[in-house]
């Protein structure tokens, strides 16, 4: 069988504004394509194991995320992103206890106007 290729786009958004690049996938014979695949070839990973995107959720196809032996497809648009700023799990909190507040505040001065 002969060497392959396949078109992607790779979406880098890291760092400030997101570049969008294509990218031309060069397979052989034996190499199946996948998201670790592109990310190797293309320069921005050494393996599955690099520093640069241990950590969870750092890259993806279309929005969703994506493992490293995930399959890629022509057309593909490989994203990768930059570290949350704030845990989503904090936000939700910090809201529930501020709708929380905001209902004892409201419950004591209806108690107040009651007294008046």
């Amino acid at each position: 069988m002969a060497n392959q290729s396949m078109e992607i786009l790779i979406c880098d958004a890291r760092l400030g504004e997101p570049k969008l690049n294509p990218f031309t996938l060069h397979l052989s014979a034996s190499e199946a394509p996948t998201v670790g695949l592109a990310l190797v070839k293309a320069g921005i990973a050494q393996g599955s194991d690099d520093p640069v995107l241990a950590r969870k959720g750092c890259f993806g196809v279309f929005g969703k995320r994506k493992d490293w032996d995930s399959p890629i497809y022509e057309g593909d648009r490989l994203e990768l992103y930059s570290p949350l700023l704030v845990d989503p799990k904090a936000v939700r909190r910090k809201k529930a206890n501020q709708n929380q507040d905001a209902k004892f505040q409201a419950a004591a001065a209806k108690r107040k106007a009651r007294r008046l």
